[in-house]
């Protein structure tokens, strides 16, 4: 209680009001210098600042920047509102398609076209779905001629058949195209087979009847002078007998090509007589090298002695017999062997393909048949000959099983000198032995050749012979 009792007198003291009072002028002033030297900081660091960039913007090394700068952030002020808008929208897409068809629209009945494309390219534009939607449509490309006259004219292309949602362009955007008027022409019908694969080898086509054998075509003079023939392509697929069917026409250059005309009518009713020629004759065996080891053929038995043949009448005239052929060096043994039949040039088929043969071997013998006689063949000029010391006959060794050159006679050898390329003067001719067709018995000439004296004079008499002429 004394304690606060002297301290309240002395607070009410004057010396201690004015001690206060200096502490609190103090203060103040040290809060005055305090302030003024920050104050004086912060000019300093301005004017500092200031100074720098001065320096920088006045500076001729750093103008450069400072003007890259500066435009850099005008262009972001100003198209900062569009570059909201653009990432805004939705991505624009491009999709390519090669090879769309041109169509044209103009006269057909009156104008011939040509100079268009088949086709052009195109490129969609447009919101990816509304892209991938068009390309999946239908569309074309139109070149539109309607109301051209004959002449030379470039052609804008448009596309139609994309829809409204997409942009579309052509590449090319433009052709040049050239009208035509057309006139008329009349050529003859021919003919081809077609599909004959497809037709059964045993039968032969007659020739067609048409319903009539000129048609009329309409196209450009030039085109009408390119073509050469008019044909009825006849489809064969499976017939059997006789048929008749509407026959389409097409015209043909020179050089078997299509040609683009019109071909009015362009079908032709036609009938085809159908037939089945055949002729059975005998399969022929030849045999070829030697059989080793000293053996030789004695027999050949076939399954199919003969075989039907199925050919046109005229190549059936002219074949009296088929051949298969026998390897005779393969042969060690007796054997049983599976052969083709060699089919002659025309023959479309045969009633057999192949021919199982049964060969049997013996020991080979060989004879010769003394005084063959000698002939010739082919003297074309009919030139009068003589032989060196009149040689008519020559000596032939035959070769095969001792049961087989017993067949063999002298009749049945034929020896000759080919003349076809004789000429007057003394000449060396090479004899020749004719080996008979399915012959078991090998024939060979004991002399090689034969010296021949031609005069050169002519012998319209002469025939297959030898001697003096």
């Amino acid at each position: 209680m004394t304690n606060m009792k002297n301290k309240k007198i002395k607070d009410n003291n004057p010396d201690s009001k004015l001690e206060l009072a200096n502490k609190i002028a103090k203060q103040s002033k040290k809060v005055v210098n305090t302030y003024a030297h920050f104050e004086d900081s912060l000019f300093r660091v301005i004017r500092s600042f200031s100074s720098w960039i001065d320096n920088v913007l006045f500076n001729q090394r750093f103008s450069v920047i400072v003007s890259l700068g500066l435009a850099i952030l005008i262009y972001i002020t100003v198209n900062f509102n569009s570059q909201n808008s653009i990432f805004g929208n939705p991505l624009v897409n491009a999709k390519p398609i090669n090879n769309v068809p041109i169509v044209a629209r103009y006269n057909t009945d009156t104008f011939e076209i040509s100079g268009l494309p088949a086709t052009a390219n195109i490129t969609i534009i447009g919101e990816g779905s509304n892209v991938n939607a068009a390309a999946n449509q239908k569309g074309t490309i139109v070149a539109n001629l309607e109301g051209l006259t004959e002449g030379q004219h470039t052609v804008r292309l448009q596309a139609e058949g994309y829809g409204d949602n997409v942009q579309v362009k052509t590449d090319p955007t433009d052709v040049v195209v050239t009208l035509k008027k057309k006139s008329t022409g009349q050529f003859d019908i021919g003919y081809d087979f077609i599909n004959q694969d497809k037709m059964n080898s045993i039968y032969s086509l007659g020739t067609p009847e048409f319903e009539y054998s000129k048609v009329n075509v309409r196209a450009s003079k030039d085109t009408l002078d390119s073509i050469a023939f008019i044909k009825a392509l006849i489809d064969v697929t499976g017939v059997e007998g006789d048929f008749e069917q509407e026959a389409t026409l097409v015209a043909y250059d020179k050089k078997g090509v299509p040609v683009n005309a019109d071909i009015v009518p362009n079908t032709v009713k036609v009938k085809v007589p159908v037939t089945s020629p055949n002729k059975t004759v005998p399969i022929i065996v030849e045999t070829v090298g030697d059989v080793p080891n000293g053996m030789a053929i004695q027999s050949i038995t076939m399954d199919h002695e003969s075989v039907t043949i199925y050919a046109s009448e005229s190549v059936l005239s002219k074949i009296n017999e088929v051949g298969v052929t026998l390897d005779a060096s393969s042969l060690t043994k007796d054997s049983s062997v599976l052969r083709p039949i060699t089919l002659p040039t025309g023959v479309k088929s045969s009633s057999v393909n192949q021919v199982t043969m049964d060969v049997k071997l013996a020991n080979g013998v060989t004879k010769i048949i003394p005084n063959v006689p000698i002939s010739y063949k082919n003297n074309v000029n009919k030139y009068k000959f003589t032989t060196l010391d009149g040689q008519a006959y020559v000596d032939v060794e035959i070769f095969g099983t001792q049961e087989n050159i017993d067949k063999v006679n002298v009749d049945d050898i034929v020896v000759y000198f080919d003349m076809a390329n004789a000429t007057p003067g003394n000449q060396e001719f090479k004899l020749s032995v004719e080996q008979p067709i399915g012959s078991l018995v090998k024939y060979s000439v004991s002399q090689p050749t034969i010296s021949v004296t031609v005069s050169g004079e002519v012998d319209n008499t002469m025939e297959e012979s030898v001697g003096t002429n």
